[in-house]
C-alpha cells in the first residue's frame, strides 16, 4: 500500500468513527488558505467555532477543512492533495474532544500530578491526553502544555490506551488568562468592538494603516506562546499608533479578531483584550 493509499485509508476510517480527519502537508501543517476561503469567506463560522460548508474542490483552510464525509475524501478533486500530504491530522473540537498536548517529560509528570487519567497517545516529544469534551483551543498555557480542541487540530498517530475521561475544569481553567485591568478605570463589556476615537490624522496615505493592520494581522498569526498575551501587546499598539484618528474602521478590527480567533481565542477574550487596551490608553 502505498504513503497515499495508507493516510486515505486512515482518513475514511477516522470518518466512519465520527472523527473528522484532514491531510497535513510537508512540515506537518495544514494546507494554507485559498483566497476564496480567506477569512470564513466560504461559509465558515468562527464566532460558533463551526466550519462552514464549504465548496471549494479541494481542503484549502485548516482545520475546517475536516469532514466526516467520505464522498469528499475519496473524490477526485482531493485527489492531488493526498498526493502531497506526509501525514493526517484530525480536527478534535469536531469529534467532541480535547487534547492536552504535553511536550515534554516535565509536562507529563506536571499531568500525571494534576489532571485525571485519561486516553494517552504517545507522540514524537511526549503524550496526548484526550478527554470527552470540548473547549476553547490555546497554546502554551504552561510550560510544555498545549490546548487543542476547537478551532484547531491534532495529528493522528493512532487511537492510544486507556479509559477517555470527561473534560475537567482543572483544563478548562488552563486557558483562563486575564491582562492587569489599570485601577483607574473599569474595562467595559462590549458586545462588538469600537472604532478610535476622533482625533488629528496622522495616515498621509491608506497605505500606512493597511501596512500597520497587516504587521498586526502576521505578529498574531507567528505566535507560538502566550496567544492571549501578544493578541493584548498587539491590540495595545495598533490602537496607540492608529486609534486617534478615527481611520481605524470596524472593518480593520474585524481582521485582527479574526486572526485571534484563528489562533484559538473566543470573541469573548478579544472583546475583552480590546476593551482593555483602550482603557489603558484612555480611550
Amino acid at each position: 500500500m502505498s504513503i497515499v493509499d495508507s493516510h486515505l485509508r486512515t482518513a475514511l476510517h477516522l470518518a466512519t468513527t465520527g472523527v473528522p480527519p484532514l491531510p497535513l502537508r510537508a512540515g506537518k501543517v495544514p494546507f494554507g488558505n485559498c483566497r476564496t476561503c480567506a477569512r470564513n469567506a466560504c461559509g465558515g463560522r468562527p464566532n460558533m467555532k463551526i466550519p462552514g460548508p464549504c465548496t471549494c474542490p479541494r481542503p484549502c483552510h485548516a482545520w475546517a477543512a475536516a469532514t466526516t464525509d467520505p464522498v469528499v475524501l475519496n473524490s477526485p478533486a482531493w485527489a492531488p492533495t493526498w498526493r502531497e500530504a506526509e501525514a493526517v491530522a484530525y480536527h478534535p473540537g469536531g469529534a467532541g474532544l480535547t487534547v492536552v498536548d504535553l511536550d515534554n517529560a516535565e509536562a507529563i509528570m506536571w499531568a500525571r500530578t494534576n489532571l485525571p487519567v485519561t486516553r494517552t497517545v504517545r507522540t514524537t516529544r511526549g503524550e496526548h491526553w484526550l478527554y470527552q469534551g470540548v473547549m476553547q483551543s490555546a497554546n502554551a498555557v504552561r510550560p510544555g502544555v498545549d490546548i487543542k480542541s476547537l478551532m484547531a487540530y491534532a495529528r493522528w498517530l493512532g487511537s492510544g490506551t486507556g479509559a477517555m475521561a470527561a473534560l475537567p475544569d482543572t483544563v478548562r481553567a488552563l486557558t483562563v488568562i486575564k491582562e492587569p485591568v489599570p485601577a483607574r478605570r473599569a474595562p467595559q463589556t462590549l458586545s462588538a468592538p469600537l472604532k478610535g476615537v476622533p482625533g488629528e490624522c496622522r495616515h498621509r496615505t491608506p497605505t500606512y494603516l493597511e501596512r500597520g493592520i497587516a504587521m498586526a494581522e502576521q505578529q498574531i498569526t507567528a505566535a507560538r506562546s502566550a496567544v492571549h498575551a501578544t493578541v493584548y501587546r498587539t491590540f495595545l499598539a495598533v490602537l496607540s499608533t492608529h486609534g486617534g484618528c478615527g481611520c481605524l474602521t470596524d472593518t480593520h478590527i474585524a481582521r485582527l479578531f479574526t486572526a485571534a480567533q484563528a489562533k484559538g481565542e473566543s470573541v469573548r477574550h478579544c472583546t475583552d483584550a480590546w476593551t482593555n487596551a483602550r482603557t489603558a490608553l484612555g480611550m
